[in-house]
């Protein structure tokens, strides 16, 4: 609803059983989280402006705010089913995730499933997770994420510093550093730094792929590194932006 310029959005909550006061504040955090309607995207715009080239980005997708995982251990479960992984095996073994573990509601009929929780996840019998994927190796990592994302306030993940966090995500047993800024930036919104590590490492590699695309065929990871200077604390947005636009 209303304007690209004053956007609202309109909702509904349904639900098996009558939500309290609270239960709807969470419900309306996490879908504000998901779809980042908090996020004042003009002073970023105004940098933009003074990028001729990235400029042209923003004119085609103007007004879109970016559309996060709607938690970061999904993000980090999808970091670790994608791992040396088909995207078409990897949705195959979230499906059945999801039908194992996770809740659903049905709606005149129709049944939704959501993503399970980490105390979903711990709550299965082991084998249910392991019979997800094709290795013992992948169903440990999934269990180690569960754990770990049990055990952490998702409100220090989200405020707290950054590099605390990554270092925190970076202990978690199958996240990677690229696995780890992905969560950073798609399960967390932690837009503030691009966190590309080594040059050569795959996340480093990602963005120089992205960006040849809207700058030059032969950026280096070291110019990248110099123009997301240019956007301050707006860095993250200014590559996501780059892989959204194609």
């Amino acid at each position: 609803m209303g304007t690209v310029e004053e956007p609202r959005l309109a909702w509904t909550l349904v639900a098996d059983r009558r939500l309290d006061a609270h239960s709807q504040a969470v419900a309306l955090d996490r879908l504000s989280f998901f779809l980042s309607l908090a996020d004042d995207l003009r002073p970023f715009y105004a940098l933009a402006r003074q990028d001729p080239v990235f400029s042209a980005v923003v004119d085609r997708l103007y007004g879109y705010h970016q559309v996060k995982f709607p938690t970061p251990f999904e993000n980090a479960c999808w970091a670790i089913l994608t791992q040396r992984t088909s995207t078409a095996v990897a949705h195959h073994w979230k499906r059945d995730l999801i039908e194992r573990c996770g809740g659903a509601l049905t709606v005149d009929g129709v049944t939704y499933r959501a993503f399970p929780t980490p105390q979903d996840v711990l709550r299965a019998p082991p084998d249910e997770v392991f019979a997800v994927v094709d290795t013992l190796r992948k169903g440990e990592y999934l269990l180690a994420a569960a754990q770990a994302f049990a055990a952490v306030d998702e409100a220090w993940l989200r405020g707290g510093p950054l590099d605390d966090v990554y270092r925190w995500l970076r202990r978690v047993k199958g996240l990677g550093e690229w696995s780890a800024a992905f969560v950073l930036l798609r399960g967390l919104g932690r837009t503030e730094r691009l966190l590309l590590g080594r040059d050569e490492s795959t996340f480093a590699q990602e963005i120089r792929r992205v960006a040849a695309r809207v700058y030059s065929p032969t950026i280096t990871v070291a110019e990248i590194r110099a123009l997301a200077e240019r956007y301050g604390p707006w860095q993250g947005y200014w590559a996501h932006y780059l892989r959204a636009a194609g």
